[in-house]
């Protein structure tokens, strides 16, 4: 795992659905108990404990030192997890399902929300919980929202980006198809044309997520129910296909995780890469790296403008076991005010959750392909909203691979995961 401060999301969340099996029932009255839980403790104040994964970009300890020289009363403790997406994940559920009340509030995966929310484990955040989320970038509010209902506050985000080669291609493509024109001139320059990540993992649920949802089509629908047979899907779906087809994307990006790709980039290898912000860091600074001063960096082309980036990043979420549950919602709704938004973005190199921080001429001087990244995530789609989720997203990379690998029409490879994603969900 790469460290926080350039982790991206879609290689995190691998971790997870490879260790994942399907999810079970539960519903947002709360499976194991949390409906009557939730009720309990609203005005609770004292001191919490915050988990979180594993601080490797050194933000969360500062940041809770301000909040404890401010709340004596309510000091918070930070428990650090691992840095593995998976194990991360059953702590998790381990304390939830033990409805233990140390776990105050919780850093969750976007892709988390919904199963959590679906077994009751999550304070819903209405009435007087309720967080103002007004400034906050949609995308982000939308994914840790469920049936209608916020679980969790977002405190950072993440799109993809294009990454090109500006010394070959000065102005970069707007669509998809203009992209694909322009690889002519990879091949004249005897390197690949483009990349994303398509090894059968969550980074191809994310890119297949991302061609679907750029050219029209949904994976799921707000109620969480499949409708990814649709034509507009295939469209999105087929460009994909096409594009390994005709070379224009070669057969080796079928083993692209975000690290391969990024390597063939710093390598010289493509013209184009689709890959996370940390990219931008490394290309810049890595010894190896010969595309320091060549690259840039653009919005993901879509069918005529921007593309629909899958979304990536966290959300703190309070548990319904919490005693102390004012204090909680205290400090999530603290971790969303710009003084801690802009230290995350500058210390870690997290995304900001609110839109006015990406033009914030600190953060930009640092950090130069924010007002991109921002585009980027205003026209990011949360991955599929679902209790299910692990269920989900295998059957979106078991059949998004076998059409790439042309084991499958799209048509079929749709088809199929139409009839996998119902399944999940009986």
């Amino acid at each position: 795992m790469k460290p926080r401060k350039f982790l991206a999301p879609a290689a995190a969340a691998a971790v997870l659905a490879l260790a994942l099996t399907a999810c079970g029932g539960g519903s947002s009255s709360g499976g194991s108990g949390g409906g009557d839980a939730a009720s309990q403790n609203m005005d609770g104040r004292g001191p919490i404990t915050f988990v979180s994964g594993k601080d490797n970009s050194g933000v969360w300890q500062p940041t809770i030192d301000r909040w404890n020289a401010a709340h004596p009363n309510e000091k918070v403790t930070l428990k650090e997890q691992t840095d593995q997406a998976d194990q991360q994940h059953d702590d998790l559920v381990q304390h939830f399902q033990a409805q233990q009340s140390d776990y105050d509030v919780v850093t969750v995966d976007v892709v988390w929300s919904a199963e959590f929310a679906a077994k009751g484990w999550l304070q819903p955040l209405k009435d007087k919980m309720a967080v103002d989320t007004a400034k906050l970038l949609p995308a982000t509010v939308k994914a840790a929202t469920y049936n209608g209902t916020a679980y969790a506050v977002p405190i950072s985000s993440d799109g993809g980006l294009l990454y090109y080669r500006k010394d070959l291609v000065p102005n970069p493509p707007k669509t998809w198809d203009e992209m694909m024109g322009m690889c002519s001139i990879a091949k004249a320059h005897d390197m690949g044309c483009y990349a994303g990540q398509y090894s059968k993992y969550e980074g191809l649920t994310v890119n297949a997520a991302e061609a679907i949802n750029t050219f029209g089509g949904k994976i799921v629908d707000d109620q969480g129910k499949a409708v990814v047979n649709s034509a507009e899907a295939k469209t999105g779906l087929g460009k994909l296909v096409d594009a390994f087809k005709s070379g224009n994307i070669a057969k080796q990006a079928l083993t692209y995780q975000e690290e391969q790709g990024r390597k063939a980039f710093e390598d010289g290898k493509l013209l184009f890469l689709r890959n996370w912000p940390y990219v931008y860091n490394l290309a810049k600074t890595d010894g190896a790296s010969t595309v320091k001063d060549t690259f840039g960096v653009a919005p993901l082309p879509g069918m005529s403008g921007p593309g629909a980036s899958s979304l990536g990043g966290h959300s703190a979420a309070v548990s319904v076991y919490s005693k102390n549950k004012a204090t909680a919602h205290d400090f999530a709704q603290w971790l969303i005010q710009d003084e801690q938004q802009k230290f995350f973005a500058l210390k870690g190199s997290l995304a900001p959750v609110a839109s006015a921080l990406y033009t914030d001429s600190d953060i930009v001087s640092k950090l130069p392909y924010m007002p991109t990244l921002l585009t980027s995530i205003q026209n990011a789609v949360p991955r599929p909203v679902t209790p299910y989720y692990p269920a989900v997203t295998k059957a979106v990379q078991d059949n998004a691979y076998a059409a790439l690998q042309g084991d499958k029409s799209v048509d079929q490879a749709v088809s199929d995961m139409q009839a996998a994603i119902d399944a999940a969900g009986h």
